[in-house]
């Protein structure tokens, strides 16, 4: 694990954005990409962090880890699907297909928990019984499993707009996949979900639920796209005190971003306004846990890219061959 003084010394290094000799520069909130010759593009992935839909700091290593842990479970789900990734010439770079992504976001729960508008047990809470189309028994627990994971897809936001909550029926009849697509879309979800589930198990953590996205090649393929089973998409548990924390009634141990939520909340701040100032140990124990997950999950030690980031990049793209 790398020090947090080392991380300290390298908080104003982390890698904030991209300037690359190339067209249709395009950003996210964590990633800025670009496109490439032969049906292909670039994404880059920054040490920004994101949470209440803003940018709140630059963590060094984060996009490092999304990146190579992205590329891992690419390569650990190829069986169960195809998925966008040709390469990675920078441990903060990935070549993809240039697949048109779905306007529709796919959640797998595995468990009833969450506390914003669209989570299962914050909609359970308020007294409702028919949430996302699935029928839910009276007495459930917060942070219970499920008798089986289920998706509860949503809207991708535009334009500052928020998600919006569908039924999986619903995706199919608002037009937004059609009923072959959507069948392939669901049943691949699980599937990488369960492998997923299984893999944290092995590393001493729960996959609570995820977020994928999908979309489809040039050449008519549905790929699995964006990022997966990363502390971004995901949350995570650890499973050795989940059981005595459920009965007793305690949250559980989240291993994931959700601590840097957690710091702000406890600071009075819940999104709306100025965001307040936090110390730097803060992002410095962020990278630690993104480090640690991504070594958990892999079970492969964590090697750290050369900082600053940029000069790297733009060797080692120019090294394969992009610019």
């Amino acid at each position: 694990m790398i020090a947090q003084e080392d991380l300290l010394r390298l908080l104003p290094l982390a890698f904030d954005s991209t300037d690359l000799p190339l067209p249709d520069k395009a950003s996210g909130k964590v990633r800025d990409w670009y496109t490439l010759e032969g049906e292909r593009r670039l994404i880059v992935t920054t040490d920004r962090l994101s949470a209440f839909d803003r940018v709140l700091a630059r963590v060094p290593y984060k996009g490092q880890v999304l990146n190579q842990l992205s590329a891992w479970w690419f390569e650990q789900t190829g069986g169960i699907i195809s998925n966008h990734l040709l390469s990675v010439p920078d441990p903060n770079a990935a070549v993809v297909v240039a697949a048109r992504p779905f306007p529709v976001e796919v959640i797998v729960r595995g468990y009833i928990t969450g506390v914003t508008s669209t989570a299962l047990w914050y909609r359970y809470s308020l007294g409702e019984r028919e949430i996302y189309g699935y029928r839910f028994p009276e007495g459930l627990r917060k942070n219970e499993a499920l008798p089986e994971p289920i998706i509860t897809p949503t809207t991708k936001g535009v334009g500052g707009a928020h998600d919006e909550r569908l039924t999986c029926a619903e995706v199919v009849q608002k037009g937004l996949l059609d009923a072959a697509a959507w069948d392939e879309v669901q049943a691949a979800a699980l599937a990488v979900f369960r492998r997923g589930q299984e893999v944290a198990r092995r590393a001493g953590l729960i996959l609570v639920d995820t977020k994928y996205e999908f979309g489809r090649a040039p050449d008519g393929r549905i790929l699995l796209i964006d990022e997966v089973h990363t502390p971004d998409s995901s949350r995570f548990w650890k499973a050795e005190s989940y059981a005595a924390r459920l009965a007793a009634g305690e949250e559980p141990e989240n291993f994931d971003k959700e601590f840097v939520r957690i710091a702000y909340a406890e600071q009075g701040y819940r999104g709306d306004g100025e965001p307040p100032v936090m110390p730097a140990e803060l992002w410095a124990a962020a990278a630690q846990r993104y480090i640690a997950i991504y070594e958990m999950l892999t079970g492969d030690r964590f090697a750290p890219g050369a900082y600053p980031v940029a000069p790297r990049l733009l060797g080692n793209l120019r090294v394969a061959k992009i610019i």
